[in-house]
């Protein structure tokens, strides 16, 4: 999963439990008021013991709220309902093993700590069990909670969110925006998680078995965290170049649909690139057109032309992404200097062949998507990934390059290691900050505008009616 955490998101953290957070965290989803109301926790503290909580309900009101179930006994009654109505019994004791794999998926060994609340039956604490139901965990007890408090919290449940779920080559990211009267959206929730879908595709031409698993589980969770989040039934899943470029692609919709109940939409390239451009733009000062902007993939790479922000009059989809391109290669580790070249080569080739379809004289490069924004928090140097630092900071081209340098001197596993570099992510990085650096070099731009919104945001957006 994502682990980014805004400066504000600490302060607001560490307001609401009146104490200095113990434990490294990300927020999972926020309230109508956009303070956090769970978040999600590492599974060891900053002196390196054991945190068994994974989720974690901060805010005030509604943790106020499920003490006062608590209080009129309702851990007794659920607990008296486990011991006689099996399909209850069965349903909570699944929800605690998810919740000890998922917490030993991120650190081996910390699954034997027991599920929700610490416990491996029955209920312990309803806090934890309407976190994990909050967070997409299949929780009943959880759920059970929600109903009567969660439509309480701040005044009502807010009508008209949306979520988007854009499945990538590399990863499966979630959005839930809720609309704002003459105001921006409120970001309720924004994750990701690396599912390397695209695995072996460009070889084979279909999606792989265990990659289908890793992205239907990423989908099905998103769902159900978008669900009760109150996003019934303006849900999008978009798909982009993984399941474009397969031969069994619209068996992994067909399985998507059957899953989750909601049909997803296969973008094509035009489509992925106006949705990036929407994203990626809007906002910005008209001034500072005409834009160039650039999202580099998984599986491909957009290049998007517009003068006026949110509104691509150009655009052309290229057939190479930082999964795809290192496959290809098959780099060592580290790569070699003849494996560098290779990864300049075959982004310059792609990129050579675009830039004729292209008009000229745009004055601001927009950079977008994981491979930037991960490449800038590697240049800034972060200890810990904050995307309000990221958001709309330059990335020079030297600087670019130097940090280029500087990961493909590493091997994967000490890449991994960075703060900043998300899991799953350390072992593309090098081919994708090349085709980065490769199209700054060949459109001349000195500098990138790096921006965290992006095609994630421009299928949600749209639903929204903006434009």
């Amino acid at each position: 999963m994502g682990g980014e955490l805004r400066a504000s998101d600490l302060r607001a953290v560490r307001e609401q439990l009146g104490r200095e957070p113990t434990v490294p965290f990300s927020v999972v989803a926020r309230c109508t008021v956009g303070h956090p109301l769970v978040i999600r926790n590492d599974p060891f503290d900053a002196e390196g013991d054991p945190f068994p909580t994974t989720y974690w309900l901060t805010c005030p009101e509604a943790v106020r709220r499920v003490s006062t179930l608590e209080s009129q006994g309702r851990i007794a009654r659920l607990n008296e309902r486990y011991d006689v109505d099996e399909t209850f019994r069965r349903d909570v004791n699944a929800a605690h093993a998810a919740y000890a794999a998922e917490r030993g998926a991120l650190a081996p060994g910390a699954e034997a700590w027991g599920g929700v609340g610490g416990t491996r039956r029955k209920i312990k604490c309803l806090h934890a069990h309407f976190a994990y139901h909050l967070s997409g965990g299949h929780d009943p007890a959880g759920r059970e909670v929600a109903a009567e408090v969660d439509p309480l919290l701040h005044g009502g449940v807010p009508a008209n969110r949306v979520g988007a779920i854009d499945q990538g080559t590399n990863s499966t990211r979630l959005l839930i925006l809720e609309p704002r009267p003459e105001e921006e959206p409120l970001e309720v929730c924004r994750d990701m998680v690396i599912t390397r879908l695209g695995q072996g595709v460009d070889e084979t031409g279909r999606l792989a078995p265990e990659a289908i698993d890793r992205a239907m589980r990423a989908i099905a969770r998103f769902a159900r965290r978008a669900r009760a989040q109150h996003v019934d039934d303006r849900l999008r899943i978009g798909a982009t170049s993984a399941v474009r470029d397969a031969a069994d692609g619209e068996g992994f919709l067909r399985g998507v649909r059957e899953l989750v109940a909601i049909d997803p939409q296969l973008i094509d390239g035009e489509s992925e690139a106006s949705l990036s451009f929407l994203g990626g733009t809007r906002g910005l000062d008209p001034a500072a057109g005409p834009f160039l902007l650039v999202d580099v993939g998984g599986g491909s790479t957009e290049i998007v032309f517009g003068r006026e922000p949110g509104v691509a009059e150009r655009s052309i989809s290229t057939q190479i992404g930082s999964v795809r391109l290192t496959e290809r290669v098959g780099p060592s580790d580290p790569p070699t200097d003849a494996d560098l070249e290779a990864f300049r080569a075959g982004a310059s080739a792609e990129l050579e062949a675009a830039e004729a379809h292209l008009p000229v004289g745009a004055r601001t490069f927009v950079a977008v998507a994981g491979t930037a924004t991960t490449l800038q928090a590697c240049a800034l140097g972060l200890g810990r990934y904050d995307p309000d630092l990221i958001h709309r900071s330059t990335l020079s081209r030297a600087e670019a390059e130097r940090t280029l340098r500087g990961l493909a001197a590493m091997t994967n596993r000490e890449r991994a290691a960075i703060p900043v570099m998300p899991p799953g992510r350390g072992d593309v990085i090098v081919a994708g900050a090349a085709i980065l650096v490769e199209a700054m070099r060949r459109f001349g731009f000195e500098e990138a505008l790096v921006s965290e919104t992006d095609i994630l945001d421009g299928l949600a957006l749209e639903l929204l009616g903006v434009r």
